[in-house]
């Protein structure tokens, strides 16, 4: 048996893999294999039979190493990453005082560089997909597209359709639209998607067209919804409804829309997203650390409401986020209900693969390991200590998985990332020149942060990162 190497993996014809397990959608099967080919899983099923069925092909062993789905971040703001770590120990609604000003600093070169790096992260992180939410730099979203590419991951690609400033009238914003879903109507990798960054940034008419669009077109709105409390606020103040109630009053709910956040709902609106069939991304991470409540998603799931999970820029760790999934359910509701399961290792799992896959719009064509789906898939390793005593893989994959332990990443059949490092492009190089450009995009932006650096705060006397300002 030869020893298992990225030359193994990475040749252009057909591979038959077979490790130790693969994760399907009813759990991990042993002494299962797949086929790879022309960029989806040709076939998968017991190793014996697939080496019956395929004498052409060269098994390569997988000794200590499970196959599984990549993940699918359903929430992310791919030209944010250059300040990422401005968001930490800061109030609610940062998006104004933070994301707006730093996008609005980036030119093409920066708006490239910031994209890519944060596909690396995620890449890394064993994501196969992100949703982007859509960028605010004043650059053509090709470039964001060019990036992902370059990169070598799945990205479901938004375009901003705001026009409630003024800037621009309906009828251009809704032409811009119908250009953007036809451009990427046939690309392998990124695919259209319509974004709205608050249903307050848009008239009635641009959210109902630009949902009437996205549903005949098979594609996503992404909207940040029921987010923060001064948001419903300011839509109960306004129209009487909160934000989701709003948006179905006016026609814009259904399985085309992708709300973002949805940390605030009333049992109402729970029933709400279950009977329309509108899609979340829930984001545990950004909850905690910028955000004024966690999403209901235990509940949401026993309701039947179609839900993926979003890192929103926070972090870009697969593994890491299916576990804030569930701990953040047991903090904030599993713990005073003494539910002790929280949904249990396999729904986070389940959402963060396949279910995050259907939020985004690609149900049919990635988030599981199946024939005829795209072969977007990660090698992981189960020799390390974390996860070698193995008596409940789901849960040890929640719990105890991180991204070292992932061998190989690969994305429409292609190995993109192999022990952390890109195999086609130098990742350590643009990680460089992204922390030149970097510097140089927050010095031109004018953020305001509400608390000084933690370091700042404490040579200041103010301790634990409080502001000492009046």
């Amino acid at each position: 048996m030869n020893p298992l190497s990225r030359e193994l993996l990475d040749g252009p014809g057909p591979l038959l893999l077979t490790p130790d397990a693969v994760l399907l959608p009813e759990g991990p099967a042993d002494g299962f294999a797949v086929v790879v080919a022309d960029g989806t899983f040709q076939a998968v099923g017991p190793a014996a039979e697939l080496r019956r069925t395929h004498p052409h092909l060269h098994a390569v062993e997988l000794p200590g190493h499970l196959l599984m789905p990549g993940f699918v971040d359903a929430h992310h703001h791919l030209t944010q990453s250059f300040g990422s770590a401005l968001a930490f120990g800061e109030p609610s609604e940062i998006f104004r005082r933070v994301w707006v000003p730093l996008e609005g600093a980036l030119d093409e070169e920066s708006a490239y560089v910031a994209a890519k790096l944060a596909a690396l992260e995620a890449l890394r992180g064993g994501f196969t997909t992100v949703a982007d939410a859509g960028t605010r730099a004043d650059v053509d979203v090709e470039v964001v597209a060019a990036a992902a590419r370059d990169a070598g991951i799945r990205c479901v690609l938004g375009l901003v359709c705001n026009d409630a400033d003024g800037d621009e009238d309906s009828s251009a914003v809704l032409a811009r639209a119908e250009k953007h879903l036809a451009r990427y109507g046939g690309d392998p990798l990124v695919h259209p998607s319509l974004a709205v960054s608050i249903p307050e940034a848009a008239t009635e008419e641009t959210l109902r067209r630009t949902a009437r669009l996205a549903a005949e077109s098979g594609a996503v709105v992404q909207i940040h919804l029921n987010e923060h409390l001064a948001g419903v606020e300011r839509s109960l103040v306004r129209h009487g409804l909160r934000p989701l109630e709003h948006l179905h009053a006016i026609g814009a709910t259904g399985p085309q829309l992708l709300a973002a956040h949805a940390t605030l709902l009333t049992p109402r609106e729970v029933t709400l997203l279950a009977d329309t069939g509108t899609a979340v991304s829930y984001n545990p991470v950004a909850s905690a650390w910028k955000g004024n409540a966690v999403a209901p998603a235990t509940a949401m799931a026993e309701r039947g409401v179609r839900f993926g999970l979003g890192t929103d820029g926070t972090r870009g760790d697969g593994f890491r986020l299916a576990d804030a999934a569930e701990f953040a359910q047991r903090l904030a509701y599993g713990l005073a209900t003494g539910d002790s399961s929280c949904g249990a290792g396999w729904t986070w799992l389940e959402h963060a693969t396949r279910g995050g896959a259907d939020a985004v719009g690609l149900g049919a064509r990635t988030g599981v390991v199946g024939e005829g789906l795209a072969a977007d898939f990660l090698l992981v390793d189960l020799t390390n200590p974390e996860l070698a005593l193995s008596w409940d893989v789901p849960w040890e994959l929640v719990r105890r998985g991180n991204r070292d332990q992932i061998t190989a990443v690969f994305v429409a059949g292609r190995l993109r990332l192999w022990h952390g490092r890109p195999t086609a492009w130098d990742g350590p190089a643009l990680v460089r020149r992204a922390t030149e450009l970097a510097a140089a995009a927050v010095g031109r932006a004018t953020i305001v942060r509400a608390h000084p650096t933690s370091t700042a705060a404490r040579a200041a006397g103010g301790g634990c990162g409080r502001s000492t300002a009046p």
